[in-house]
């Protein structure tokens, strides 16, 4: 292995510690550098050959939860190409990533309305990131106007969020209502859109 492959499976290894580490009971800012440390197997020296501080691996955290959502999002829309339905395949998958991965989506829930502005500033961009995706593909799938799909993209992700702030607390027998009732949520969502693009181009 090179020395370069060999720096970034260190790298991985630490992000995978931090990661492990979060809960509902600890936040990345109970996190310290040694126990990141131990839990990737360095020394505590060795992690500033990766990071500059624990600042810079919580701001890398992020954008590696949110590409790991839209990565996540774009295999179910491979999934609804398979005649699956738009509406209930998404959410669905975005229900698996939360349950399966709730340390990751707690940490973007608790870093959108963090005390760190850079924190708060990179949740937003992964989110509009999230919402931009959406948003082409309304576009393509509907042809509806930009600013309507973007508009409709960000009310989907909102609420979207919100189920998935629910999910985490509730006990998995709620899992099914709350899946069934964001479901018919986002219908709506999506007929009152069509109605109103429709209305908006008649007047």
């Amino acid at each position: 292995m090179s020395r370069a492959q060999q720096k970034e499976r260190t790298r991985k290894a630490i992000i995978e510690a931090a990661f492990s580490q979060l809960s509902a009971e600890k936040s990345f800012a109970s996190l310290s550098l040694r126990e990141v440390a131990r839990e990737a197997g360095i020394a505590p020296t060795s992690f500033y050959r990766h990071f500059a501080d624990m600042d810079e691996l919580g701001l890398t955290l992020v954008d590696e939860a949110g590409l790991m959502l839209r990565q996540l999002m774009r295999q179910a829309r491979q999934r609804i190409e398979n005649n699956g339905s738009v509406i209930s395949t998404s959410i669905e998958t975005f229900m698996e990533f939360v349950t399966g991965n709730s340390n990751v989506f707690r940490l973007l829930l608790r870093e959108r309305s963090g005390t760190s502005a850079a924190f708060r500033a990179a949740v937003a961009r992964e989110i509009q990131h999230f919402s931009a995706e959406l948003a082409h593909y309304l576009r393509k799938e509907t042809a509806c106007p930009d600013e309507l799909a973007q508009l409709q993209a960000e009310a989907m992700v909102t609420l979207v969020f919100h189920t998935g702030a629910d999910a985490l607390d509730a006990p998995p027998e709620q899992y099914a209502s709350l899946t069934s009732r964001t479901v018919t949520q986002l219908r709506w969502l999506a007929h009152g859109a069509a109605s109103y693009g429709r209305n908006k181009v008649k007047s």
